[in-house]
């Protein structure tokens, strides 16, 4: 696997000819992107009622719909889904350009937007569990990766109206659509940073689901108190 840039002009050449500036450009953008999170964006600062005070405390989008419900779901949806697709193209564009391998800047940038969007600093790092920017992540990487995590997903949610697990498929099917589609260990090495990021944030869920105690999914807002 080439990593050194060729064709470049000299400037580029010189300013971004090691890899390790693209590595760390990719990863704060990235980040950063990450930690404009939706859900707390909308309750804290147009609802000014911050949704990880409710429901199950965490600034996600299943949370935030149970709670809050309404037009303003589509909001959040478009927050998560808009960095996610940005942050994967600054870390395509940028290693595709300076590396020549766009496909490792997809999963670079894909990780540091989840660690954002889980962990974001100007939030308390209490974010949410990464499973619209994920999928958003997986269909900027590969259709056929993405085929497989939403395709567990949706039908896993469907059928057992357990967001959760279908969440968890996502997350431990990732690793093995990626090597499936790229055969890359580096790749197959990152995916499992990504999998494991959403398990371990569902590892509350786990519990509750074994104990038959998880919350199903609702089209109507949850009323407080119920």
């Amino acid at each position: 696997m080439e990593y050194l840039p060729t064709g470049m002009n000299d400037f580029v050449a010189m300013y971004l000819g090691s890899p390790v500036p693209i590595y760390i450009m990719v990863a704060i953008a990235a980040y950063f992107l990450g930690c404009f999170n939706g859900a707390v964006i909308v309750s804290k600062y147009i609802l000014r009622n911050d949704i990880r005070n409710h429901g199950s405390g965490n600034a996600g989008l299943t949370n935030f719909h149970r709670v809050f419900g309404g037009g303003l779901t589509f909001v959040v949806i478009l927050c998560d889904v808009l960095k996610a697709v940005l942050a994967v193209l600054i870390g395509s564009g940028l290693f595709g350009l300076c590396l020549e391998n766009a496909v490792l800047g997809k999963y670079w940038a894909g990780l540091f937007c989840l660690l954002g969007h889980m962990f974001p600093c100007m939030f308390g790092f209490k974010g949410g569990k990464g499973i619209l920017s994920g999928g958003t992540i997986a269909i900027m990487i590969d259709w056929r990766v993405a085929l497989v995590v939403w395709g567990g997903f949706l039908i896993l949610a469907a059928l057992t109206r357990w967001v959760s697990l279908g969440s968890c498929w996502a997350g431990a099917s990732f690793p093995f659509a990626t090597w499936f589609v790229y055969h890359d260990t580096v790749l197959l090495a990152l995916s499992i940073l990504i999998g494991g990021l959403i398990l371990w944030k569902h590892r509350a869920n786990m519990e509750r689901m074994l104990k038959g105690e998880e919350s199903k999914l609702s089209f109507h807002k949850k009323k407080e108190g119920v």
